[in-house]
């Protein structure tokens, strides 16, 4: 696998790996499961994601999944995931995900991570990022703002749940 380590001098994105697995389930809470996780983690359910995400890595596949790290021994705080193709995008955009663990919430980490993961999209050929989002999480949302994103029209999830969409031009704005 080809490492790959992103820094603005504050944070960290690197791709996943088999021993974040216990600071990604001690940092889990009622927020990650609920808007980003979809179910409470298990161990073997972190470690099989962590292994697809090394994966996906491995064979160029659409999923890019980083570690958000801090400090000189990058603890992870976070999460970021680009997904360069999935339901509902068009050719050329890519879906922005992420999730702080509490303690690292309302330090603007989030949106630095937003912002490098945007810049990596873009070298990777994407045209324009997008961040969906439910409308009863404005922390989200705050985050795509800081980050440059302008609101789009509202669209359907996979179950019917509607998302606000927030979208970025990487090929003016992410560099």
């Amino acid at each position: 696998m080809r490492e790959v380590k992103l820094s603005d001098g504050t944070i960290t994105l690197s791709p996943l790996r088999l021993d974040d697995v216990e600071a990604h389930l001690a940092g889990e809470d009622e927020l990650l499961v609920r808007w980003l996780n979809g179910g409470p983690g298990t161990r073997a359910g972190v470690e099989a994601y962590v292994r697809y995400c090394r994966e996906q890595w491995d064979t160029g596949g659409p999923l890019r999944a980083f570690g958000i790290r801090v400090g000189a021994g990058e603890v992870l705080v976070g999460t970021v995931d680009l997904r360069f193709a999935g339901e509902g995008l068009a050719p050329g955009q890519v879906n922005v995900a992420y999730g702080l663990y509490p303690s690292w919430r309302g330090r603007g980490l989030a949106t630095r991570a937003v912002l490098l993961a945007c810049r990596y999209a873009a070298g990777e050929g994407g045209a324009e990022a997008v961040i969906q989002v439910e409308p009863e999480n404005p922390a989200s949302a705050a985050v795509a703002q800081r980050a440059g994103f302008t609101p789009s029209k509202p669209m359907p999830g996979t179950d019917a749940t509607r998302l606000d969409w927030y979208i970025l031009d990487l090929h003016t704005t992410a560099r």
